[in-house]
């Protein structure tokens, strides 16, 4: 066999195998539903259980990686602590050493009695026909499910006596076995094991090829110790990957998985080869074989924990000091951590933590939307990305909050705080709501962008005046949020009836510009949307300021408040409304327009 056939087979043997784990891994994965999700994130109190639950979850699913980027992402959405995730992330690397013990399955073989029936071939054969009938002949989902476990099992075997027989003839090679000696210097054999665990992005598909290499009786204890000291900070790169895009807890979470391993490599390296320095290890030529290469690849991961175990919360510490918090991610933490549980017993002060947590959600959804204006004037995918960021702690805000204030109903409370209570409670939802609309818009500028879809001068005119009332009553609503002024609140109403009446009437203006011909369809759905987004942003700031207003009044009626300052016009709101008519008067530049050529007209007469 010649050395472009030994790769290619060796190649599909690896295809194979990473197909028959991946299918393996799924099928177990929708065995147990959303039970391994729920499990990682509500049974990690302490370190132990943590590393339990790591190693056998990764166990269940084989693949380390897998387990660690499923972790990454709880600690992302803020389900889990980077603390609670040291342990699983401990855990997955002991889990994946199951893998290699599960491929010695593939080396079984014999010519008679029970070792033939206990051989690859058999085994494979036999679980792959059960697995076939039950993804084909049975109804029942799960038996699908175990259908596919049980095909990705005997994928997975028949990839490893693939990889098995395309090295085989290897053995033989002189130049092969000098290659394999130059990996018993440690540096060189380490970097192998980065280098190729990198590019499979697969620590147990790195093993099972050691493995593989080793059926050829060339490989010796001193040559792979190192790659399989490297494989585990290959195994870093596809979990480092899935970080990108998280925010600095999951950048942290996805740290931890390569310290682990680069810890476990330096550290042992330092004392393994000091110590054989002046001992001389006598196993350092013997033989490896698949059995022993999965035993040392499972006590170097072991040894590599223990070591690492009491020294948890200085880890914590170490990537915490590694990707720093800038002082806006304290600012929200700080919001988070005035929600204590042990406030709820005392209902004024739990309140006014409460407040102070909204005040920062109220900002931030402000923010926000100040952000999505920005970017209907100059799109960038980084600032688009900004917003989405922030929609996601706007969100977690919410959640949050409702559960702190729900769980503050519970507690005997006086009328005036059962009020204030009940506010809050209506105001979130407004305020998350802000922060969506936030959102839309930027998806709006999105698409302006992308489609290269510009509006006219009239257009881009008639948004500048909208977006700067949108602007003035999202200042309103969340300044007298922030300080309880019903002052503010008051003059909230007349600017939402009247940005009411700018929306449509900027509709009907863009309608005569579709028909005239000035503005094609693309621009009109665009506008339109972006229209509906600011209309509802200002119903969401009325809704807050009513609420408020609602709250400090006792013998106060909503539905009368609404009806008289919709339709009553009191001198207060007339006078307050003719103040924003006058200032957003989006017939100015018409009016301008005119002048300016009555003007022209009179020059030319004059000359």
């Amino acid at each position: 066999m010649n050395g472009i056939s030994i790769i290619l087979t060796l190649l599909s043997g690896v295809a194979l195998f990473l197909f028959g784990m991946s299918m393996m891994g799924d099928g177990l994965k929708r065995v147990a539903g959303n039970k391994l999700e729920l499990v990682l994130y509500k049974l990690t109190s302490t370190p132990l259980k943590g590393i339990l639950l790591g190693t056998a979850v990764t166990a269940i699913i084989q693949s380390s990686s897998a387990t660690t980027v499923m972790v990454v992402g709880f600690v992302n959405s803020g389900m889990m602590k980077v603390a609670q995730a040291i342990g699983i992330i401990m855990g997955a690397n002991i889990g994946t050493s199951v893998t290699g013990w599960i491929l010695c399955l593939s080396y079984i073989d014999g010519s008679s009695g029970i070792a033939q029936l206990l051989s690859t071939a058999t085994i494979s054969a036999v679980v792959a026909i059960i697995g076939i009938i039950f993804k084909m002949f049975v109804k029942k989902t799960t038996y699908k499910n175990v259908g596919d476990i049980m095909l990705g099992f005997s994928i997975l075997m028949v990839g490893m006596q693939t990889m098995s027989g395309a090295v085989s003839p290897l053995k033989e090679s002189s130049y092969f076995v000098n290659l394999l000696t130059t990996f018993e210097n440690p540096f060189m054999g380490i970097l192998v094991g980065i280098a190729f665990t990198a590019v499979l992005q697969s620590a147990s598909a790195s093993v099972g090829i050691l493995q593989a290499l080793s059926m050829t009786g060339s490989i010796s204890f001193a040559a792979s110790l190192p790659i399989t000291m490297g494989i585990g900070v290959g195994a870093a790169c596809p979990v480092l990957l899935s970080s990108i895009g998280t925010n600095k807890n999951g950048k942290r979470t996805a740290l931890i998985y390569l310290l682990n391993d680069l810890f476990g490599m330096i550290f042992w390296s330092i004392v393994f080869y000091t110590v054989n320095a002046f001992v001389h290890f006598p196993f350092m030529d013997m033989t490896m074989r698949p059995v022993t290469i999965a035993l040392m690849n499972s006590v170097f991961r072991m040894a590599t924990i223990l070591v690492l175990v009491p020294f948890i919360g200085l880890i914590e510490k170490f990537v915490f000091w590694l990707v720093k918090d800038d002082p806006e991610e304290l600012e929200d933490q700080a919001d988070f951590d005035l929600l204590e549980e042990r406030f709820l017993a005392y209902p004024a002060l739990a309140i006014t933590q409460s407040h102070t947590a909204m005040n920062g959600m109220a900002k931030k959804a402000r923010k926000n939307l100040s952000r999505s204006f920005a970017l209907l004037k100059d799109f960038s995918q980084e600032k688009y990305n900004k917003i989405q960021e922030k929609e996601n702690l706007i969100d977690k805000y919410e959640d949050k909050l409702g559960t702190y204030l729900m769980q503050l109903t519970g507690q005997p409370m006086n009328s005036t705080q059962t009020q204030q209570v009940s506010e809050f409670l209506h105001t979130l939802s407004d305020f998350e709501r802000l922060g969506d609309h936030a959102v839309n818009i930027s998806k709006v500028a999105l698409e302006l962008a992308e489609k290269k879809i510009s509006f006219s001068e009239s257009a881009q005119y008639e948004i500048g005046v909208l977006s700067s009332s949108i602007r003035e009553i999202t200042d309103l609503t969340v300044d007298a949020f922030c300080t309880d002024s019903l002052e503010m609140a008051k003059k909230v109403e007349p600017l939402r009836e009247l940005i009411g009446m700018l929306c449509n009437e900027l509709k009907n203006r863009h309608i005569t510009r579709l028909r005239e011909g000035k503005c094609e369809f693309q621009q009109g759905f665009a506008f339109n949307d972006l229209l509906t987004n600011l209309e509802r942003v200002a119903a969401h700031c009325s809704n807050v300021a009513v609420a408020m207003i609602e709250t400090n009044s006792s013998e106060f009626d909503t539905h009368e408040y609404v009806k008289s300052v919709r339709h009553m016009r009191d001198e207060a709101y007339q006078e307050c409304f003719n103040a924003y008519a006058e200032k957003y008067n989006i017939a100015a530049p018409e009016k301008n327009e005119k002048s300016e050529k009555k003007e022209n007209k009179e020059a030319k007469k004059a000359k």
